[in-house]
């Protein structure tokens, strides 16, 4: 699946629908990054502080590789 092929029409009503999950350790869901799995293995990702901004969109392989990079300290600032 290329992300980038996606129809526009067919992001909008997945994103329209989508049940957003926030991490278990947000603090009453502000100021958190939430995820929502979409169809066609499809991870879309959006800051809950601005949750009408366009989210960005992973493939599921994208969004492990991300998850992974967050546990295993990869992507931390130098």
């Amino acid at each position: 699946m290329n992300k980038n092929e996606l129809d526009p029409a067919w992001v909008e009503s997945q994103l329209r629908d989508a049940q957003w999950l926030t991490s278990s350790a947000s603090s009453g869901g502000t100021n958190c990054v939430e995820v929502a799995f979409l169809d066609q293995d499809i991870v879309a990702l959006r800051d809950s502080k601005n949750p009408d901004k366009a989210p960005h969109l992973f493939t599921d392989s994208e969004y492990d590789a991300f998850v992974s990079g967050i546990q295993n300290g990869e992507l931390r600032r130098p």
